[in-house]
């Protein structure tokens, strides 16, 4: 495939409200020559948010904007930090140049693990300009409204072993132990979370948010940021390659629909007040 007919490295669709959601980890396009180069367990991309803007189909009718990567996160990850700094010390997580998956097994073989000038060359080709546009867009945003949310929204299997013990509960709130987003709206998601039974939910437990939460997440400077991570099962049928399970999925989106609405009408209420 040509440069030229790779798809672009972001998606974006602009909204009339104080709400933008990013979905970092959802593409699933891998350039061939680094293609050549994975494992066959890496080609299955088995650590893909599968179909997450499916499932936040309803973005545009609510007024959010949306930012969606398009590439896989095995060529980079947009959520970690570029100086490779840990989010978790002490816990076994992948780099912003994974070199292996969730269950440990390695994305190349030895002699073709990127080298420190090609990680470089990466952050510089996709890391940097996804960071760019995600902050153009919260600093239009916040010239627009006043201040505005950032919804960063993930999914994950909801066993990983090498990563947490047992399954997953169904919705992960993270929100770096109440320092990205305002107090209001932490108990904001509580509330609407906890006024249903379907669905399990924990604030700030093995997820607390990643790089893109705890980088953006800043109240004092009007934006405010939370991170959903979605056990996958919620939504999908987990398989070695998901498959999106709309009867499922239909309960969950009715939920994620109501939540965001309600936040988004809560930072305008802030932002005009």
């Amino acid at each position: 495939m040509s440069a030229a007919a790779q798809p672009p490295l972001f998606e974006i669709a602009p909204g009339e409200r104080p709400l933008l959601i990013s979905m970092p980890h959802s593409g699933t396009f891998v350039p061939p020559d680094l293609a050549a180069r994975l494992s066959r367990a890496a080609l299955d991309l088995p650590d893909t948010d599968w179909h997450v803007p499916k499932l936040y189909d309803f973005a545009g009718a609510i007024g959010a904007s949306v930012l969606c990567a398009t590439h896989s996160r095995y060529v980079v990850d947009l959520n970690r930090p570029p100086d490779a700094a840990l989010l978790y010390p002490g816990r076994r997580e992948t780099g912003v140049c994974p070199l292996e998956t969730f269950d440990g097994e390695p994305l190349y073989a030895q002699a073709d693990a990127p080298a420190q000038a090609e990680i470089g060359t990466r952050l510089a080709r996709y890391w940097r300009p996804y960071h760019a546009q995600l902050r153009a867009m919260l600093d239009a945003l916040v010239s627009r409204h006043g201040g505005c949310l950032l919804l960063d929204a993930h999914s994950i299997r909801s066993f990983v072993p090498e990563l947490f013990a047992g399954r997953l509960p169904d919705l992960n709130v993270g929100t770096a132990d109440g320092r990205s987003c305002a107090a209001g709206t932490a108990q904001r998601v509580v509330s609407r979370l906890s006024a249903q039974r379907r669905f399990t939910f924990v604030v700030d437990g093995r997820f607390k948010g990643g790089y893109i939460t705890r980088h953006y997440g800043n109240p004092a400077a009007r934006v405010e940021a939370v991170q959903l991570e979605i056990a996958q099962c919620a939504y999908l049928l987990e398989a070695r390659v998901p498959s999106f399970d709309a009867a499922r999925a239909a309960p969950l989106g009715v939920l994620l629909r109501e939540l965001l609405t309600d936040l988004a009408e809560l930072r305008g209420a802030e932002a005009r007040g």
